[in-house]
């Protein structure tokens, strides 16, 4: 059959073909540009667009020396190397190069790494050298890239390390001011994104390159005094080698202020070499993580009390018989034979426990340890003297310690007998020599602190953090008059002639049992020191605390911690360039 095709229809048939044809073309078009045009922007984008995280830099941590500030802790440069599997043309040569150079420091898959050709970066190697990363550039391998980086340097080796911490392997600050001030020092990272050809090289600047800046970390400026933590930690190694304990700590303050000078504890470490610690409790800064029983040095503190509620004076008298009994109780003195009428002073120089219970009482009805006393103690001890309370120090780590209040089942009159005498409550030196400065400098509190400022980034100078919170008033300056001239007289008993001449000194030692299983153990005491020093009588300028202990080692105050005070506060007075009096 013949097809019979009017004239002019050809050309409308091919017209009509065409137009399908275009509509077909306009579809797929539509299709891919409209329809797919997200996954095709991000396949571009996956193959064209580099993205870099611009690390930010850790701040580094400065100490006093004297009054100029020194580093403690500062950055050292080093380099993560990468690849882009992507453009690497060798990948054996690659991972032999990095394998080579880099050392330890290498991944140790670095075939497979380089063989995930989907990924656009994959590292290869961390903390390399300036001089390994010239190394490797030098072999000009395509897709071979750096970033830069840094690493924490201790120039002065294991000095103050329990108050720095160290920064792990992950960049995260651990323990001391690392930790607490983990966030300040850390700064923000920042970005850098880019669209590039195949080698790397940016194209055009568009709306999909961001170059965000990093924010570097605060550069902290501490209130330790290089000097003074040096020779803390001496003077404690020293004391401690002498009476063959295992572990102490030594605390030096500022009373007019609450800046932390030292914060020395053995045993110790070097922040560089963390991983080789095979103790954790080497990283514990004992000053501020360790709650116990402080013992004899929160006679002081009762004392304070009587004397700023009126109830006893330094020459008032009671009759002591060595023992006084309460409740069910009876309390004997570790010192015998100071019987008789005796002043609260003679309490204080042989630290007899019946004269700060017979303190407790007269807070009462004068012979019971009554709810109103107890509610007095406790109002000192811990609302206003801070005692089993967290002090907000800046050391990560800090433990918040007991004291019972009198509304506990547990917090009787035994319960506050004991604690008039420095047993059945749970403190931390930094408390301690928190309270120990309010009631030594006029009545008022400084919140204890180690941070002194932030450091510019050039180095030339600092910003002073903000004040710390102060309570003023926390007992009359003729209570802490009265109270500073007890505990020098308590030393000047017994242990004047170790002092430097034409110097006020004062301190009081202290002897605490301890508790294993619920229940105290005769075979081991913790002994403390805890004390101060100036060139005026009104104005002390320093206060060390000292404590040793030891597994199944009876130390006392007197013999194990009092040397360590005494060879302290000699140095810091020639340290400080006090002036001797008359």
């Amino acid at each position: 059959m013949q097809l019979d095709l009017k004239q002019g229809s050809r050309p409308r048939i091919l017209a009509i073909m065409i137009c399908i044809i275009m509509a077909i073309f306009v579809l797929r078009l539509f299709y891919l540009q409209i329809i797919q045009h997200d996954y095709y922007v991000g396949q571009a984008n996956k193959e064209q667009l580099k993205q870099l995280v611009i690390p930010s830099k850790r701040g580094e941590i400065y100490a006093m020396d004297g009054d100029e500030p020194v580093k403690l802790v500062l950055n050292e440069t080093v380099y993560t190397a990468f690849a882009d599997p992507k453009v690497v043309e060798k990948p054996q040569e690659m991972a032999d190069l990095v394998r080579k150079v880099a050392g330890g420091s290498a991944r140790p898959n670095l075939e497979a790494l380089l063989a995930k050709k989907e990924s656009r970066y994959q590292i290869l190697a961390t903390k390399v050298t300036p001089k390994q990363a010239q190394m490797m550039k030098d072999a000009q391998l395509k897709g071979l890239g750096f970033q830069k980086e840094s690493q924490r340097v201790y120039p002065e080796g294991q000095l103050a390390a329990q108050t720095l911490g160290f920064v792990d392997s992950e960049g995260n600050g651990k323990y001391g001011i690392e930790q607490a001030l983990n966030t300040r020092l850390t700064g923000k990272d920042g970005l850098l994104q880019s669209v590039t050809d195949v080698s790397n090289v940016p194209l055009t600047i568009g709306d999909n390159n961001i170059n965000t800046p990093a924010k570097n970390g605060d550069n902290v400026v501490m209130t330790i005094d290089r000097n003074v933590q040096a020779y803390a930690e001496k003077a404690l190694a020293n004391g401690l080698k002498n009476s063959k304990a295992p572990n102490g700590s030594v605390m030096v303050m500022d009373p007019q202020s609450g800046k932390i000078l030292a914060m020395a504890n053995l045993p110790t470490y070097n922040p560089a070499e963390f991983t080789k610690v095979q103790d954790a409790a080497a990283f514990n800064n004992g000053t501020v993580s360790a709650p116990y029983e402080p013992g004899s040095d929160v006679k002081t503190l009762t004392m304070a009390i009587g004397l700023d509620k009126g109830v006893v004076q330094p020459n008032s008298t009671y009759n002591n018989t060595d023992s006084i009994k309460v409740e069910d109780r009876t309390i004997t003195n570790a010192t015998k034979g100071q019987t008789g009428n005796i002043t609260f002073q003679k309490a204080m120089d042989y630290s007899l426990n019946t004269g700060f219970v017979t303190v407790a009482e007269r807070l009462g009805d004068g012979n019971n340890i009554t709810r109103g006393a107890r509610d007095t103690m406790y109002q000192y001890f811990h609302d206003k003297l801070g005692l089993g309370r967290l002090t907000g120090v800046e050391v990560a780590g800090e433990a918040e310690g007991t004291v019972i209040p009198p509304t506990d089942v547990d917090g009787g009159a035994v319960r506050y007998s004991n604690m008039a005498f420095g047993q059945g409550l749970d403190v931390t030196m930094v408390q301690v020599c928190a309270a120990f400065s309010t009631i030594i400098n006029g009545g008022t509190y400084y919140t204890p602190t180690v941070l002194r400022g932030v450091m510019n980034d050039d180095g030339t100078a600092f910003t002073p953090a903000p004040a710390k919170p102060t309570s003023t008033g926390v007992i009359s300056q003729d209570a802490s008059n009265k109270v500073r001239t007890m505990i020098h007289d308590a030393r000047a008993a017994f242990y004047a002639g170790k002092d430097k001449k034409g110097y006020y000194i004062g301190g009081k030692t202290g002897t605490s049992q301890t508790i294993e299983n619920g229940k105290y153990v005769d075979n081991q005491t913790v002994g403390t020191y805890l004390g101060f020093g100036g060139d005026s009588p009104s104005t002390p300028r320093y206060v060390i605390m000292v404590q040793v202990s030891g597994k199944g080692m009876n130390l006392a105050g007197n013999t194990d911690a009092l040397p360590i005070f005494t060879d302290i506060s000699n140095w810091l007075i020639d340290y400080m360039k006090l002036q001797p009096k008359g």
